[in-house]
């Protein structure tokens, strides 16, 4: 028993019934708007790429086929990561990590790394490319996932376990400005700084981390040259309508030529050679042109949907006992919300131009394929999240379960508030003390013998974990 005001999620005694409106136990919600998305984004980049492609390629659908070709491995790998194990995903957590920050150093490397645009961002691999900065999004996720419950108590009690990852996300922000991607460095420091912060760090040590990460960005922003000059003609676009403010001055012509419900579908002006990138960093600029206010709050509104059933499923898999998976769906739907946010902005000109593409909706393989590998994490952890709060917390899958369970000082003997489903195997973690590893069918009984004749009083918290 615990005492009063003490909680655990004891969800595995709970039996519900098998949810509705669902494909296969996947979250149809979640499907139907990622698909409405990737189909707004198809008929936008064909739309606002057929010139620039005619005159390029003389093809107008160049684009086109590209982008369809991308969503086709996108949703493929999405479908493979659904039916991958989340608990696979942890145990490589850290591996992955090590991954992101080479394909950053290979990028560098002279004779590895492609410059485009006076960039070197991008692997050649022959006739297609690696924008590093992409798979990082994947590696960088999945390490503080599993980061934050290795780590639960330090990072939420102690300064080292909170400046570890901060430094592990500097020295990554470092490799990204080298490149330089400052648009990429931003998004994942500000991504960690949210898995971090629903992860139980102080509001207060947060806070003064925050302040000091936007310090440091600002100074780097303002260091160089290229960048004070998009930062000054951010503010004052029209101060230089025909040079360094030309792409933001377009990008709100083509906002107010829009109005209420556009100019119609491939009536836009803009994208003839006079707005850059259009089919790219700028193409939410294009829908609001040829869709209106309507159609820019309908991808806006698509978004916020996107986000919010993200920490849904990301609170489901939490309230069962499910961590990894938890903080795994919090990451993406942060890093999902934030790009959106940073890349709109952009376009309406309250952000400085970053370089961040408009998740599946903006032309870019590399962003596709990695967006798609996202949605494929979040639709795995809510299906597990059903399937957990429907049959019970235990050993359903081999994905990863955790159940908390909080023990009164003066009577650690008391564990009868654990499921009599329990794991095949835990691991057992008491504060002080190392930690053990109990495999075997007999686990829950091996549990109560070590809280009764081991730890005595000493014993606050257990955490049981599957080790499967």
């Amino acid at each position: 028993m615990t005492g009063p005001g003490h909680r655990h999620p004891s969800v595995g005694m709970v039996k519900t019934a098998s949810p509705h409106g669902l494909l296969g136990g996947y979250d149809a919600w979640l499907i139907g708007v990622v698909l409405l998305l990737i189909a707004i984004g198809l008929v936008m980049v064909a739309s606002s790429s057929i010139t620039i492609a005619e005159r390029r390629f003389h093809e107008p659908l160049y684009y086109f086929w590209r982008q369809s070709f991308s969503v086709l491995i996108g949703l493929v790998l999405a479908v493979i990561v659904m039916k991958i194990p989340l608990v696979f995903w942890r145990k490589v957590s850290v591996i992955l990590l090590s991954v992101g920050i080479l394909l950053l150093v290979m990028v560098l490397v002279p004779g590895v790394g492609r410059e485009v645009n006076g960039s070197m961002r991008w692997i050649g691999m022959g006739p297609f490319a690696i924008q590093a900065s992409e798979p990082v999004k994947l590696c960088v996720i999945a390490y503080l996932a599993g980061y934050l419950v290795r780590h639960e108590m330090q990072v939420r009690e102690t300064f080292g376990g909170f400046s570890k990852p901060v430094g592990v996300l500097t020295i990554i922000s470092g490799l990204l400005l080298l490149e330089p991607d400052y648009g990429a460095g931003v998004l994942l420091f500000a991504t960690a700084l949210g898995m971090l912060f629903v992860g139980g760090v102080p509001l207060t040590r947060f806070a003064a981390w925050g302040i000091v990460a936007i310090g440091a960005l600002l100074s780097i922003a303002t260091l160089a040259p290229y960048r004070l000059e998009r930062l000054m003609s951010f503010i004052n676009p029209w101060a230089d309508p025909y040079n360094s403010g030309f792409q933001l001055t377009q990008a709100l012509i083509a906002f107010g030529r829009g109005e209420w419900f556009g100019v119609g579908l491939g009536g836009s002006v803009q994208k003839l050679f006079y707005l850059p990138e259009g089919h790219t960093d700028f193409v939410f600029a294009v829908i609001a042109e040829e869709l209106g206010f309507l159609g820019s709050a309908l991808v806006i509104g698509l978004f916020c949907f996107v986000v919010w059933r993200a920490f849904v499923i990301g609170q489901l898999a939490e309230r069962v006992g499910l961590l990894f998976a938890a903080y795994l769906a919090y990451g993406c739907g942060l890093v999902i919300g934030l790009q959106a946010f940073i890349n709109m902005g952009v376009n309406l000109g309250v952000l400085p131009t970053k370089g961040l593409t408009l998740p599946l909706m903006s032309y870019g393989g590399n962003s596709v394929v990695v967006t798609c590998i996202l949605f494929g994490w979040l639709l795995r952890v809510g299906e597990r999240g059903r399937e957990q709060v429907a049959d019970g917390v235990g050993d359903a899958g081999g994905d990863h379960v955790v159940t908390r369970l909080v023990l009164l000082q003066h009577h650690p003997h008391r564990l009868d508030v654990i499921p009599r489903e329990a794991p095949v195997a835990v691991r057992v973690q008491v504060p002080h003390l190392q930690t053990l590893h109990l495999p075997g069918h007999d686990a829950r009984h091996r549990v109560a013998d070590l809280a009764a004749h081991e730890l005595e009083s000493a014993a606050r918290a257990l955490v049981i974990e599957e080790d499967a």
